[in-house]
């Protein structure tokens, strides 16, 4: 399906690598190998795809939407490197990280600098626009990380509270991309409010179906299965499911939940917990309600290939298995 969403913008993508391999070329040698490293597991390119499609639903797709998409996977990566250092996580998309590979205090400065860099992209371009959305989705992501790490020691998340959460840890990234992409074919504040209202929406949508994949029996996104909850994050599957169980239930699920060092039995114990109290398929039900609403704003453009893929792509979020 991939294929499929990215045939419209396959030349800009193409193009796109030298580019942003080009704003990451710096003096320093241990910079350029580690900036190296991270290039060559480049991803599915999401954030930049969107960015473009953004772009080419409302106007032309040029060299300020290779600045806007630069900007976002600069400061994607950053977020990335910062976060693998603080799970303590030692491999990202099938290899080491950067971390694993080069210490702790070397990658978090290296996300320092691609955070710095992505800001200098804006200035040399004279984009004060876009970096007036990147800086308010900096704040958000790091409102959210907080909030979670916050909600995640009293175990207190209610429904209102994880989508806030998510909406600024993760889906204020996704947006930017749509909102950056408009803003750069130079589209009108409604059109950039709208696509910003889409990226929200599906950027909510990707993360419950990541939420989601961490119930699975063999941990499908490439990290173990149950991570979430060997972490103490509450997201919606358990939420909803303490929500509709027993008060014994309910004591006993928070009890392992509690618990510093669980077990796989443990783990399993609370993704069943979830499971029969309707935790998951709530989830789902809710997850399809939001990228529904995703796609329905884009009724708004005009057809054309680019809005075809943003539809194709509601589509994959929902689906996809990783």
């Amino acid at each position: 399906m991939l294929d499929q969403i990215r045939q419209p913008i396959n030349q800009h993508l193409q193009a796109f690598e030298p580019f942003f391999r080009k704003q990451m070329r710096t003096p320093i040698g241990v910079l350029n190998a580690i900036n190296n490293h991270v290039l060559r597991r480049k991803g599915k390119q999401l954030r930049p795809m969107l960015v473009f499609l953004s772009a080419g639903i409302v106007g032309p797709i040029d060299e300020a939407s290779y600045v806007a998409a630069a900007m976002i996977e600069m400061l994607h990566t950053a977020t990335l490197i910062h976060d693998d250092v603080v799970d303590e996580a030692y491999q990202r998309r099938g290899c080491l990280s950067v971390n694993a590979l080069w210490r702790s205090k070397a990658a978090v400065l290296v996300g320092d600098f691609m955070l710095a860099q992505g800001l200098n992209v804006a200035v040399n371009h004279d984009r004060l626009d876009m970096l007036r959305v990147i800086n308010n989705t900096v704040r958000a992501m790091s409102e959210g990380e907080l909030m979670q790490l916050e909600r995640s020691r009293k175990l207190n998340l209610d429904e209102q509270a994880y989508y806030e959460i998510i909406g600024k840890k993760t889906a204020a990234l996704i947006s930017a991309c749509c909102q950056n992409g408009a803003i750069a074919a130079g589209a009108s504040e409604q059109c950039v409010e709208t696509l910003a209202q889409f990226g929200t929406d599906l950027g909510i949508a990707f993360q419950m179906r990541d939420d989601l994949l961490d119930y699975q029996p063999h941990g499908l996104t490439g990290k173990a299965a149950g991570n979430d909850i060997k972490e103490r994050k509450l997201t919606l599957p358990l939420i909803h499911a303490l929500r509709q169980a027993s008060a014994t239930d309910r004591r006993h699920a928070l009890t392992l939940l509690r618990l510093p060092d669980k077990s796989r039995h443990d783990v399993d114990a609370l993704v069943d917990f979830a499971t029969t109290q309707g935790g998951i398929a709530y989830t789902e039900q809710q997850m399809r309600r939001i990228v529904q609403q995703a796609s329905d704003r884009l009724s708004q453009f005009a057809e054309s290939p680019f809005r075809q893929s943003l539809q194709l792509l509601c589509d994959y979020v929902v689906k996809r298995k990783k």
